[in-house]
């Protein structure tokens, strides 16, 4: 029998523990399990809003699987984690973490939940279904080969370094108005952008600004995975104020990350656009961008329940 333990404050101790499962995990699948912002969650220790779900049965020295639910910005994001020697089981430990998760976000009070999945399965539809999440967004992983032509490297808009301890404020005035209703990347404070800055990857040349009459009015922040082989840039982050928009300004910023990616020495680009943004996918398909996977989150809407006997 399956013993689930619940934590909403992780010891380190406990960090290694799951550690060790999404190690696993990503050799056998070969990408990250966790995505940026629930991964700081879980080595944060733990902010309000988060859960984290061992799944222990007897005989096994590891977890068989973990789940974790993280508070956003105007929802709960949920992933789960399910051991590769345990996911002919899919079947019984998905209803039950992801359920259990969902009554974690019941007791926080309640709230619209995404469940992202990595290209998702048959079974990850039918984990959804019994615990009464339905389709939602649909996210494209898209990747092109560097250096880019002479022809593109033209439309790149001229930017400067981010610099800590300067732009942080006019950074985070940007970034919210431009993804106000973004379930992850809108509501950032200056303690998620500062935990973003303190990760080991942070390099602010790679974090490219561009201003327009001594404002930002706009801004390309890519990050190098260098735990790949070979290191893969990513675009991480891309927007334009909505006071500028309407310029063509987003792909003279593209061109300018992955120009500066490609100075760095990074030959193979990759990033992230919501497949329902045909402007978007239109934008990077013509900069040589191709669809490499496809990723769903499952969603829906859990109700408040009383706090007793938490």
């Amino acid at each position: 029998m399956r013993v689930l333990d619940i934590k909403r404050q992780m010891q380190p101790d406990d960090i290694a523990i799951v550690r060790d499962l999404l190690r696993d995990a990503e050799r056998a699948d070969g990408h990250r399990p966790l995505s940026d912002h629930l991964w700081l969650d879980l080595v944060d220790g733990g902010r309000e809003g988060f859960a984290g779900l061992v799944a222990w049965e007897p005989g096994h020295e590891h977890p068989v699987a973990y789940a974790q639910v993280s508070r956003g910005h105007e929802s709960y994001s949920l992933e789960l984690v399910v051991h590769p020697h345990h996911r002919y089981e899919m079947n019984l430990i998905g209803p039950e973490l992801v359920g259990a998760a969902l009554e974690e976000v019941a007791a926080s009070g309640g709230g619209h939940v995404h469940w992202w999945v990595f290209e998702p399965t048959i079974a990850h539809e039918q984990v959804a279904s019994m615990t009464g999440l339905h389709s939602g967004r649909t996210l494209h992983q898209m990747r092109r080969s560097l250096p880019l032509s002479a022809a593109d490297a033209r439309d790149q808009v001229t930017t400067r370094s981010f610099v800590k301890g300067q732009d942080e404020d006019e950074w985070l005035s940007v970034n919210n108005r431009a993804f106000e209703h973004h379930p992850e990347q809108g509501g950032w404070d200056i303690a998620t952008l500062t935990s973003r800055i303190a990760q080991p990857w942070f390099d602010a040349d790679g974090f490219r600004v561009h201003e327009i009459d001594g404002r930002m009015a706009g801004f390309c922040w890519t990050k190098i995975h260098r735990d790949t082989e070979p290191a893969l840039g990513e675009i991480y982050v891309i927007a334009v104020d909505p006071d500028f928009a309407g310029r063509g300004l987003g792909r003279g910023l593209v061109v300018a990350g992955l120009d500066s990616l490609s100075k760095r020495g990074i030959t193979n680009a990759m990033l992230y656009v919501d497949a329902a943004n045909t402007a978007a996918i239109t934008m990077y398909e013509n900069l040589g961008f191709r669809i490499h996977r496809t990723d769903r989150a499952f969603v829906g809407d859990v109700s408040a329940r009383s706090h007793s006997g938490r």
